[in-house]
């Protein structure tokens, strides 16, 4: 299992808004950089503008829980930071993981699965 840590660093996620390339769907923004190290970094950010703060974390665990099953999925060495749309709350982990993957298929950030 690869390891991925957070992006915190209000620097961080301006660089890569600025530098990173993005693609969005109905419920997530999808910000790319490469970071030129072997882990994932992920930022996910939640504006007021989706909810509460109950409706928030909600949808940033949704989107946690959705990269970390995936997450050997995905290529190495890359900043990603999801931001989260007003038409994500209430919407459950299925939705939530079906535009994450969406957006890394856009990207092209995902390996080829090997099929046997």
């Amino acid at each position: 299992m690869k390891s991925f840590e957070s992006i915190k660093n209000n620097l961080k996620f301006k660089e890569i808004y600025h530098s990173g390339k993005s693609f969005a769907n109905k419920y997530l923004i999808m910000y790319v950089l490469e970071n030129q190290t072997d882990k994932n970094r992920i930022g996910i950010s939640v504006s007021k503008k989706v909810g509460n703060s109950v409706i928030r974390h909600r949808v940033t665990r949704l989107i946690r829980e959705s990269y970390r099953l995936n997450e050997d999925m995905f290529n190495s060495g890359l900043d990603i930071v999801v931001i989260a749309r007003v038409g994500a709350r209430g919407k459950n982990y299925q939705e939530i993981n079906s535009a994450l993957l969406h957006l890394a298929k856009m990207h092209q950030i995902l390996k080829e699965m090997i099929k046997s």
